[in-house]
Parts: structure tokens; C-alpha cells; sequence
């Protein structure tokens, strides 16, 4: 059984002005179906690392994204829009040959999997202003074969809310002395362990992989509106992942199911936002139950 992982660099062509953006993959390899796995804001790759080892011991083809300006990615990137954030996705999938696959995304990387299913919606619908990008043009339609949200919504967010997020990211005493004070201060147990992995050490201490002004900015969209119509033209299936002490409340969740009906959804009870990284069993068994539900390509789901 394969436990380790390969760094992939992908480097967009931006085209004729456009802009050049360095991508970095965690290749887990197999030859089974393919998993795009996408970290919310100011995470990274690494995040997955439990959830992509089980997956990959189940034989699938496990791929994990720094997102633009996180990680070993371009960490200043010029466009930090939805719509740079779902080219970044279509790019990977081109780019390593991913046909039918599922992406997983958790929290900010949840919302780019949901957009990136709307604008790959057979009907159409879903190419709206996340997906009318003419990067995006002929490569749209298809693409996937669902899709897991991992405490992530079409809900607008308060912009109280996002700045509260700014300033927490901004109030980080970085450089961290020690790993046990970056533990410590992003959360302690699993999920401080999770965040502080995301860390570099220079300079004699540990830093951030990430500028706080650029995850800021990268928020922008969301204090302006909701993606209800996006969601709305999801055609792939779709399960949501909800801790119980998470952010999307129960309103959100409902009218999720209410507009597809066919919505799967779980609540991982004793857990909060970063329910991968507390309790990474569960959401892979979650995520194998769901990927048995969905017939691969070429295959008759009525036989």
C-alpha cells in the first residue's frame, strides 16, 4: 500500500496578457476514481493528508491542491476571484487527465468544488459569474461526476462575519517561537496539528504560507451576494458534510435540499469546522459510502 505522496507543479497559462499562476499538487497516485481534494482559506494540501491516505488505500486516484495563494502555490496571485479559483480547478483536471471525477472541498475549498459544479452543468445554468471567464470557454460541460461539500454552502456570508475572519488571521503572533506554540494558538489536538503542518520554518521561527491581506481580499465575493443560483444548477450528485458545531445552520441546509432534492447529506456529531482534521476516519468512511453511489463513466447504473 502506497503512503507517500509527489509534488506536481503546474504552472496556467494565462494566454495573450494574461496571468501566469504556479500551482502546487500532492499526487497521491492510483488508478481508480478521481479525487480532486480542495483545503478551505489560509489552509493547504497538507490538510488531507489523512483522508487522502485512506482513499488512496482504497485504491482511488487521489489528488490534493494548494489553492492559489496558499501553500506552495503562487502566494500573491493577481486575481483571487471565484471565477480565478474554478479555472484553477478545470486547469488541474486538464492537466493531469482527471476524467469523471469527484472533487472534495472543505469550508472556502467546499465553495470552489460548488462552483465549479455549476459551471460544469450540462443545462448551462450554471455558467454565471463564476464561470463566464472566456478561460473557461469549451471546457466546461461534464467534467464531473459529483461532488462533496465539506462544511460549505451557497449561503451568503455576513461581512462582519469575514472581517472577524481578517483580523483573526492578521492577530497571529508569527512568528512562532516552537511547532508547541503553533499548536497550541491555532487550536491545540488535531486541528492545531493540521494548521501548524501548513507552517514553514525561516528566519527562526515558524511562519505562515499564506498573506493575510490576500486571503482578505479572496473574500471579497462573498460579502456581496449568495450562490443560490449556482447551486440551483447543480446537475451531479452532491453530498454535504456538516459538523455539528459548524457554520452552516440549519436554514441554509434545507434550502440546499430543498432546491436539490437529490442532496445527500451527514452530520459528524462532536465536531466543528475542521471535521477533517478531527475526525478523518469518519469523513472517509463518509466519502467511500458516497463514491460507491456513483457509477463510473461508461457503466450502466441500471445493471
Amino acid at each position: 500500500m502506497r503512503t507517500s505522496w509527489t509534488e506536481r507543479t503546474l504552472v496556467r497559462d494565462g494566454g495573450a496578457g494574461g496571468e501566469g499562476v504556479r500551482l502546487s499538487l500532492r499526487d497521491w497516485g492510483g488508478t481508480g476514481r478521481p479525487l480532486l481534494l480542495l483545503h478551505g482559506l489560509a489552509g493547504h494540501a497538507g490538510e488531507w493528508d489523512g483522508v487522502a491516505r485512506r482513499l488512496r488505500a482504497d485504491g482511488h486516484r487521489v489528488v490534493a491542491l494548494d489553492q492559489r495563494g496558499h501553500g506552495a502555490s503562487e502566494r500573491h496571485p493577481g486575481d483571487v476571484s471565484r471565477a480565478a479559483y474554478v479555472a484553477d480547478v478545470l486547469a488541474v483536471l486538464d492537466h493531469l487527465g482527471l476524467a469523471d471525477a469527484v472533487l472534495v472541498g472543505q469550508s472556502y475549498g467546499g465553495h470552489a468544488a460548488l462552483l465549479t459544479a455549476a459551471a460544469t452543468a450540462r443545462g448551462g445554468a450554471g455558467a454565471t459569474s463564476a464561470a463566464r471567464s472566456g478561460r473557461l470557454a469549451g471546457r466546461l460541460t461534464g467534467r464531473l461526476a459529483g461532488v462533496v461539500l465539506v462544511e460549505a454552502g451557497p449561503g451568503g456570508a455576513d461581512p462582519a462575519v469575514l472581517a472577524g475572519v481578517g483580523d483573526w488571521l492578521r492577530a497571529w503572533p508569527v512568528p512562532f517561537p516552537s511547532r508547541d506554540a503553533a499548536v497550541a494558538h491555532l487550536g491545540g489536538g488535531p486541528v492545531g496539528e493540521g494548521w501548524t503542518d501548513g507552517l514553514e520554518e525561516r528566519d527562526g521561527g515558524l511562519w505562515p504560507r499564506f498573506d493575510p491581506e490576500v486571503m482578505i481580499a479572496s473574500l471579497a465575493e462573498n460579502a456581496d451576494r449568495a450562490w443560490w443560483e449556482e447551486w440551483a444548477a447543480i446537475d451531479v450528485p452532491v453530498l454535504a458534510v456538516l459538523a455539528q458545531n459548524g457554520i452552516i445552520p440549519a436554514e441554509e441546509y434545507d434550502e440546499m435540499g430543498r432546491l436539490l432534492p437529490g442532496l445527500r447529506g451527514a452530520c459528524v456529531p462532536g465536531t466543528g469546522h475542521d471535521l477533517h482534521l478531527e475526525r478523518p476516519e469518519v469523513l472517509h468512511a463518509l466519502v467511500s459510502g458516497f463514491l460507491q453511489e456513483i457509477p463510473c463513466a461508461g457503466v450502466d447504473s441500471n445493471t
